[in-house]
């Protein structure tokens, strides 16, 4: 986990909203192509969960990482 995947769940999460990896860059001060790659990872952690093509959601389990449910080392476990 790096300090933007902390950012894009937060920021996924404080919106309610689905967002494309655009209006995360914007709100975040990465990339839209750093977004990119960042979301494809938290994808594969199951932390988002992708609603359309260049879309996304936090996942439960994203929201469980956030509530400090699920800690950083269990999700290099899951891997």
């Amino acid at each position: 986990m790096t300090q933007a995947d902390d950012r894009i769940l937060e920021t996924l999460a404080d919106s309610d909203l689905t967002l494309s990896p655009r209006v995360l860059a914007a709100n975040t001060d990465y990339s839209r192509h750093y977004i990119s790659a960042r979301l494809g990872e938290l994808r594969d952690a199951d932390l988002v969960d992708r609603v359309d093509e260049g879309l996304y959601v936090i996942s439960d389990r994203g929201l469980a990482y956030l509530e400090g449910e699920l800690s950083a080392d269990e999700l290099e476990k899951d891997e």
